[in-house]
């Protein structure tokens, strides 16, 4: 297994959509989706509407909050810190993630998200998901 292209399936638990518990900054997110969409606001009080909300409604609600003005600049760190809370909160997935080993891990997506992923049609993306996924794995590694 040298490539994991898609977070669906046996690979699932990948994905920013998959249901598990995910606190940062105090609050507790049904997902990773609900936590980084809480985290384009600038206080907590507007972070609370996404504690609980399945992840396709706070990607919807994620579009229509005001967005913290240093947002592009903290984007990747946050999602790392989910990331990391994601896969050290709940120690099963975080095997599941080791057991991927060596793997490349892109974010394959059929909605055209180059940023996070990358294009199934094009192979075009950045795949910064992907990225942070195998450092977070890293992490996990030397940490055992």
């Amino acid at each position: 297994m040298n490539k994991i292209s898609l977070f669906d399936g046996e690979f699932a638990f990948l994905s920013n959509f998959y249901d598990c518990p995910v606190v940062i900054e105090g609050l507790q997110y049904p997902n990773s989706e609900a936590a980084y969409q809480a985290m384009k606001c600038e206080n907590k009080e507007e972070r609370i509407q996404f504690t609980n909300i399945k992840a396709g409604k706070a990607k919807r609600l994620g579009r229509k909050v005001k967005l913290r003005s240093d947002w592009n600049d903290i984007r990747l760190d946050i999602m790392k810190q989910i990331l990391m809370d994601k896969f050290t909160r709940n120690p099963e997935l975080g095997e599941k993630l080791l057991a991927t080993g060596n793997a490349e891990l892109l974010e394959g997506n059929y909605w055209h998200d180059t940023f996070w992923g990358v294009d199934n049609k094009t192979g075009v993306g950045e795949n910064h998901l992907g990225k942070l996924l195998m450092e977070v794995r890293e992490y996990l590694k030397n940490k055992v």
